[in-house]
């Protein structure tokens, strides 16, 4: 008995480090639901969805790949005034502040700085998309939508897990449509552009519905359905974060609404009741049914410059030496350093750009529309 007993202990070892070594190697995504800011905010008060890839980097702004050690991946999103490109990648820290690296984001910022912050990258990194790019203004969103959203306006992230083969299809997806964009307020906007990577991640699970918003999409509605999905799924390993607004630039950015939330509990009420009370009351009973849904926790965890790579070594480690687990993270597990590479890679012209194509086309080339004009 003392014998097998013995004999039995290197088994036990190297099953147990076996186990260890093969601990599933997870990453992530995001879901971002950016609240609306300033005039057309108010406006338009449904916001803008993107895409935070933690595995996927940009090879150049319209060239997706595999990240490198030490990359903290790339946010995805669809743009009007790029050059006439659909869709834009850039790397996450520089996407929320400016910079490119977290510790330099400020703490306080004013319009003077924001300014320099924007051009100073873009000088830097973002003239091969086209010298002639406009910054935008009061009627139109520019170049300056892909800097320093977080001077702009509040976000949440919905981080949900990946695997390698379901960022390696993302990636060929994109990479090999055309890269043109074919923007439409309606039904291929911002939401219908995340709506759609979310369905390459999990195929089928979601879809336009006719309540809320009559088969129109919104990013509150999207965040909604992948908040149902991972309930549904807890594979998905969902986790709900706040990114707040950095103070100084502008006042704080306000709730996403729905389309009928939109005009059924701001001042378009009155008038579209005036103008046709059937419509008021149709929208206003596409509010009650389908649009009441409660979203956010009470108090999400706080992600900010200082702990936005929190835990970064701790996710693939097994659970009880997980040590850093209960850290606020929403990066993926390598080292602080941001797309060192690609920052300044080349970038083709819009013709020869890459993209996938609309929800008309075969699935081997989903739709990725999206909308970011008048500052949503």
């Amino acid at each position: 008995m003392h014998l097998t007993r013995k004999a039995s202990l290197p088994v036990f070892l190297i099953t147990a480090l076996a186990t260890l070594s093969f601990v599933p190697c997870r990453g992530q995504a995001a879901l971002l639901m950016e609240e609306p800011y300033g005039f057309f905010g108010t406006l338009n008060p449904t916001g803008h969805n993107a895409i935070y890839l933690a595995r996927v980097c940009a090879q150049t702004p319209v060239q997706l790949r595999r990240c490198q050690p030490g990359e903290l991946g790339a946010v995805i999103a669809r743009y009007q005034g790029i050059d006439g490109y659909d869709w834009i990648a850039i790397p996450l820290v520089p996407y929320l502040y400016s910079v490119e690296s977290a510790s330099d984001a400020p703490v306080r910022v004013d319009r003077a700085q924001v300014a320099r912050l924007r051009d100073r990258y873009r000088e830097q990194h973002l003239q091969l998309l086209g010298n002639q790019m406009s910054p935008g203004g009061f009627m139109h969103g520019g170049w300056t939508q892909l800097l320093g959203v977080a001077y702009e306006r509040r976000i949440y992230a919905f981080r949900f897990s990946t695997t390698p083969e379901q960022d390696d299809a993302l990636i060929s997806r994109m990479n090999r449509g055309p890269n043109r964009s074919h923007f439409d307020l309606l039904f291929n906007n911002c939401a219908d552009f995340a709506r759609v990577v979310l369905n390459t991640y999990f195929p089928g699970a979601f879809k336009r519905s006719l309540f809320p918003d009559a088969w129109m999409t919104t990013p509150k509605q999207t965040a909604f359905k992948l908040e149902r999905f991972a309930g549904r799924n807890p594979d998905a390993h969902l986790t709900i974060f706040e990114i707040p607004q950095i103070p100084g630039y502008r006042h704080q950015s306000h709730f996403n609404k729905s389309i009928a939330e939109s005009l059924t509990t701001t001042g378009y009420a009155v008038p579209l009741a005036i103008v046709n009370p059937y419509l008021a009351g149709g929208l206003f009973l596409d509010f009650m049914a389908g649009g009441r849904f409660h979203l956010l926790p009470a108090q999400p965890q706080l992600l900010g410059p200082a702990n936005l790579t929190a835990g970064l070594a701790a996710v693939n480690l097994p659970a009880p030496d997980n040590t850093l687990s209960n850290l606020p993270q929403l990066t993926a597990p390598t080292a602080a350093a941001e797309n060192p590479t690609s920052a300044g890679a080349q970038v083709p012209s819009a013709a020869a750009g890459d993209s996938v194509q609309t929800d008309s086309t075969p699935p081997a080339n989903p739709g990725l529309e999206e909308i970011k004009a008048f500052h949503e």
